[in-house]
């Protein structure tokens, strides 16, 4: 499922090259996809629109229309936003969900293979109320070591799971977590509780320099996580433990563990390294 790393990278690339253009037509291929309004209603309500903005907000794509009305994009497992100037491939276009057709000729589609992800049309009051529940960003520069402390000192669940749980962390899923831990050599399956103010402070600086790295890699693509233009990110070259299971700890060269027992999702550690 794309990550804070992602999604922030499909949203520089929108912003950069549909924020300004107009929507001319829109074409409901699959309205399974659609939430928060019918598909009936959806091309009416947004053909003849400017796209004002594109932007994130934990792992949604946000795009901000003149009528005051934001197209909100979930893309789960298999979703993208990809441009389509004519040489989109077949098999991409094949998937394709919803169609906005742009006033300089580009299509802009949200492909979803397996329809896991969905597209919402929501007013901004609306959308506070959505994103109310959503924790802090983790690149706000209100994220500090102080405040990721407070928010592990109310849980005695498993840190990992609490770094992936949206309410208290926004954008942050099972690859980063398992990377940021693995840096700040603590233990995924150790209660939040008993993380020092230290380790929490050292724990935030693993987080935000991760995923820094990786928007500048553009995300990490294992098998369908796309950009916009398409393209693959880079990320995956550079990932110290997940997806590397027996291999040696790039650290000590401990064998890295792997297991489901903490949160039913991979988790890979080093039993030497992370305590």
């Amino acid at each position: 499922m794309p990550e804070l790393p992602e999604t922030e990278t499909i949203a520089r690339d929108l912003d950069r090259a549909i924020a300004g253009r107009r929507v001319v037509a829109v074409r409901v291929i699959k309205p399974d996809v659609l939430r928060e309004v019918s598909a009936r209603a959806f091309p009416s309500r947004v053909a003849g629109a400017t796209i004002d903005r594109v932007w994130r907000r934990a792992k949604l794509v946000v795009l901000d229309l003149s009528t005051g009305d934001r197209i909100v994009v979930q893309p789960r497992f298999t979703g993208a936003l990809l441009i389509d100037a004519g040489q989109l491939p077949d098999e991409e276009r094949k998937y394709s969900t919803i169609q906005w057709s742009l006033d300089d000729g580009r299509l802009l589609h949200y492909r979803d293979i397996r329809r896991l992800g969905t597209v919402s049309l929501m007013s901004p009051t609306r959308f506070a109320e959505y994103t109310s529940g959503l924790g802090i960003e983790p690149l706000d520069p209100a994220f500090t070591g102080a405040h990721l402390s407070e928010i592990l000192r109310a849980s005695r669940q498993a840190i990992k799971k609490v770094l992936m749980d949206q309410r208290a962390l926004a954008g942050v899923g099972n690859i980063y977590a398992n990377e940021a831990l693995w840096r700040a050599g603590i233990d995924p399956s150790r209660a939040a509780d008993r993380v020092t103010t230290a380790e929490a402070s050292a724990l935030r600086e693993s987080i935000v320099d991760v995923l820094t790295e990786s928007i500048a890699h553009r995300g990490t693509s294992f098998r369908d996580y796309r950009d916009a233009s398409g393209g693959r990110g880079g990320f995956v070259e550079h990932l110290a433990v997940y997806g590397r299971a027996g291999e040696a700890c790039p650290r000590c060269g401990t064998r890295l563990i792997g297991t489901h027992a903490i949160d039913g999702r991979a988790t890979v550690l080093c039993a030497r390294c992370q305590k």
